[in-house]
């Protein structure tokens, strides 16, 4: 299970779920606390700015970032519980649950899993960028990128509601 937060509820979502893993999606400078129960290895920080378009001082989400949340992703025995955040639970950290979802459920329907996406969170915006590059790294022909343009941008919101997502065979 994966579960999808905002850098707020970092600390609540791991002791409410049990999670052992925790990737963080944030920009440079904004401090994320490892829970305690997340040993250092099962925490993956990567460094990036909520664009889509490259812009000068910020740093935009790029193949590196999507191959290190993919191996990550590969690594994860799914015993317990992984968590996603980046700082609103909007953006970055959708992207990053659905790219996970659909690289360990490879024959999972893109476009299924963008509306289940949706329906699990209203105000989810998955950043373009990373949904692009793992589309390529990942061999699906533009299917996923069709699917969250599909689902369009999310309800407004400064923060989005935890919410959780199966992963499915």
């Amino acid at each position: 299970m994966i579960h999808v937060c905002s850098l707020s509820k970092v600390e609540e979502t791991v002791a409410r779920t049990g999670a052992q893993r925790l990737l963080s999606l944030l920009a440079a400078g904004t401090e994320v606390m490892r829970p305690a129960s997340i040993v250092a290895e099962n925490h993956l920080h990567l460094v990036m700015h909520d664009i889509a378009v490259a812009q000068e001082g910020m740093t935009m989400p790029g193949e590196e970032h999507v191959r290190a949340l993919l191996d990550f992703g590969y690594r994860w025995d799914r015993a317990k519980p992984l968590v996603v955040h980046c700082y609103a639970g909007i953006s970055r950290s959708t992207a990053s649950a659905y790219i996970i979802a659909a690289a360990l459920a490879p024959k999972r329907d893109e476009v299924e899993l963008a509306q289940t996406l949706r329906a699990l969170s209203p105000s989810a915006t998955p950043n373009p960028r990373l949904i692009a590059v793992a589309d390529a790294l990942l061999g699906r022909d533009g299917r996923m990128i069709a699917a969250i343009e599909a689902i369009g941008r999310g309800a407004d919101a400064f923060e989005g509601i935890p919410f959780e997502l199966k992963i499915e065979a």
